[in-house]
């Protein structure tokens, strides 16, 4: 993990897993074996390496689903998620003698149902030594994202064939979002943007009243009072236009132009010298990455060279236009650099496939996004026909239809809806008749598509004297939705906007001004901000840009710190299938079956 990332929500929860779970069953010069079930297997390759375990007297890591070798000297602990499949598992290692092991210590991530509690009672006597819920049930991505465990949620939320789904779904959203809640020791404030789907509302409630029964029966902290910071919800309509634009900050671009499986980019022989293909992970183990992922592509591709020099000790070496051949040179006459050039090559080579992507066709379509996202041209000037703006891209034979259907999305949505008689011959312009659902179904994230919306628009926060890319004008919608708590004239009427879950009315009032119901808070606006986080929960997944908005604001409110989370994070051409998909009907999943060792 960097250095720089020591603070971040990685780091919080690997070291409430060493606290709650390794530091609880410790015994002096006692090596363990510990066994992870699908969910912590993630969890726990997100926030710690296998040296970390070492460290901590653990000697292998073993697949609680795969059928694994007796070690009935050692003792294992099994962190493992409360299902009937991972605790049916459990209780086969320990239900005959001998036992897999010589004892059990077990760590459920959420709150154990007492029908699953009970099926332990199976296990030999006295194998178990422990069993603590620890209310991990979240994935720490990045320092300030956190995405939940609930696969399928876009469908499952949205489809309208899977409406009986809905509540269910929400239940476990909210029980996980609890857990993180627990894991930073907050009780915050929770208000929620509303919405004609209900959806926000609905979680909000459902999270305020899972943090009331929580820290009832919190042990260390009983009915503890609401924190200084705040959870905003919010359902994914509330700014379609940032899911279908072109980014072209670093870490977005990569992941909307190139394949990027899992956080691995691969990478052909041909690269940097190598005679095999290679993958890189692009995560916050790797430094430059972290230091470059929020910069926009020309000053990525200006970054990188200066980096170069600034280790090279011959200047001629580094002189001219820097290529990946200059930069394999380099690594053999500097092979203490290697690792330091090894990374800056493969970022050279990311941001130029970037660029090759973008160069050909791509510069023009993102001024027109610009200008339909915006209703504004480069100059400041109203789009008065947004028609005109677009049809230069329908015409456009260079471009595929998933960039023509960006567009025209991008023009549905400045102009809140169109006509049916419109949107066929949008449709067949781009000969997607036997696909119209991916324009068609965003009405099922509440976004008008047909007829047009009377409902105006939010207000956008005036940014024209912020410095910005031509092609980059555009603002996610969430950053003024963060960046309004922390303004010293923040409006009551925006504050307004945001409707209230029961107790967390005076989390949100200790913020900013008093009421008449409830008197001035004495402490300095300084003390609440260090010990203030905003945590803001988009249903229906999260983009790159606004998980990068989410740190530019941290960087510019050094006592206030953002977290931003969904259910995953989407990528253009990800969430223009899962619209697509949503009106499909889809067939019930495999059953669970244990793997064989191979």
């Amino acid at each position: 993990m960097a250095a720089s990332q020591d603070s971040g929500l990685k780091n919080v929860v690997w070291q409430r897993i060493k606290t709650e779970i390794l530091d609880d069953c410790r015994k002096p010069d006692e090596w363990k074996i510990l066994i992870l079930d699908f969910f912590t297997t993630k969890l726990l390759t997100s926030c710690c390496k296998m040296t970390d375990l070492l460290g901590e007297g653990i000697t292998v890591v073993e697949d609680l689903y795969k059928k694994r070798q007796p070690v009935v000297e050692m003792k294992a602990i099994y962190f493992i998620t409360p299902t009937e499949k991972s605790v049916d598992c459990l209780v086969n290692d320990f239900k005959n003698k001998p036992s897999k092991y010589k004892a059990a210590y077990i760590y459920f991530s959420d709150v154990c149902p007492d029908s699953l509690f009970a099926k332990l009672k199976t296990c030999q006597p006295k194998s178990i030594k422990r069993c603590k819920e620890i209310n991990i049930s979240f994935f720490p991505k990045e320092s300030q994202v956190f995405l939940l465990n609930v696969p399928d949620a876009f469908y499952l939320l949205y489809s309208p064939h899977k409406e009986d789904d809905k509540e269910s779904v929400l239940e476990s959203m909210a029980q996980q979002i609890v857990t993180l809640c627990a894991t930073l020791d907050e009780n915050p404030g929770v208000r929620y943007k509303k919405d004609s789907l209900d959806n926000a509302e609905n979680l909000a409630n459902l999270v305020e009243e899972k943090l009331v029964e929580y820290y009832k029966m919190d042990e260390k902290d009983q009915f503890k009072i609401k924190t200084p910071s705040q959870l905003l919800i919010l359902d994914r309509g509330f700014d379609p236009v940032s899911t279908v634009l072109h980014e072209l900050t670093y870490q977005a671009m990569i992941y909307d132009l190139l394949t990027v499986e899992d956080d691995i980019y691969k990478y052909g022989a041909d690269r940097m010298s190598t005679t095999k293909d290679k993958e890189a992970r692009l995560d916050e183990s790797d430094e430059l990455f972290v230091k470059i992922r929020h910069k926009h592509i020309a000053g990525v591709l200006e970054e990188i060279p200066k980096l170069v020099k600034e280790i090279s000790s011959n200047k001629k070496e580094t002189e001219g236009k820097l290529t990946i051949g200059n930069l394999s040179n380099l690594m053999k006459k500097m092979p203490h650099f290697k690792k330091q050039i090894g990374k800056q090559a493969l970022h050279l080579t990311l941001a130029e496939d970037c660029m090759k992507k973008f160069q050909p066709h791509l510069e023009k379509l993102c001024k027109v996004e610009q200008d339909l996202a915006l209703g504004t041209d480069i100059d400041g000037l109203k789009v008065k026909e947004h028609m005109r703006v677009l049809l230069p891209v329908l015409l456009n034979k260079d471009l595929d239809n998933y960039d023509k259907i960006r567009a025209i999305l991008l023009y549905i949505f400045v102009e809140n809806g169109t006509t049916q008689e419109n949107l066929d011959r949008l449709i067949q312009h781009v000969k997607i008749e036997s696909d119209g659902d991916v324009l068609k179904n965003w009405k099922h994230i509440g976004v008008p598509i047909i007829p047009r919306s009377s409902q105006r628009k939010p207000t956008r926060r005036d940014r024209s004297n912020e410095e910005t890319f031509q092609l980059s004008r555009w603002t996610p919608l969430i950053k003024d939705v963060i960046e309004n708590p922390l303004r010293t004239q923040f409006s009551w009427v925006e504050a307004m906007l945001w409707t209230c879950c029961k107790s967390a009315g005076r989390a949100w009032e200790d913020m900013s001004a008093p009421t008449a119901r409830h008197k001035q808070n004495t402490m300095s606006r300084d003390d609440r901000k260090t010990m203030s986080k905003l945590i803001i929960f988009v249903i229906g997944g999260i983009t790159y840009s606004e998980i990068r908005s989410a740190y530019e604001v941290t960087q510019a409110n050094k006592f206030f710190q953002v977290l931003i989370g969904s259910t995953h994070i989407i990528t253009p051409r990800k969430m223009l299938d899962d619209i697509k998909d949503l009106t499909k009907l889809r067939a019930p999943k495999d059953t669970f079956t244990i793997l064989e060792e191979v």
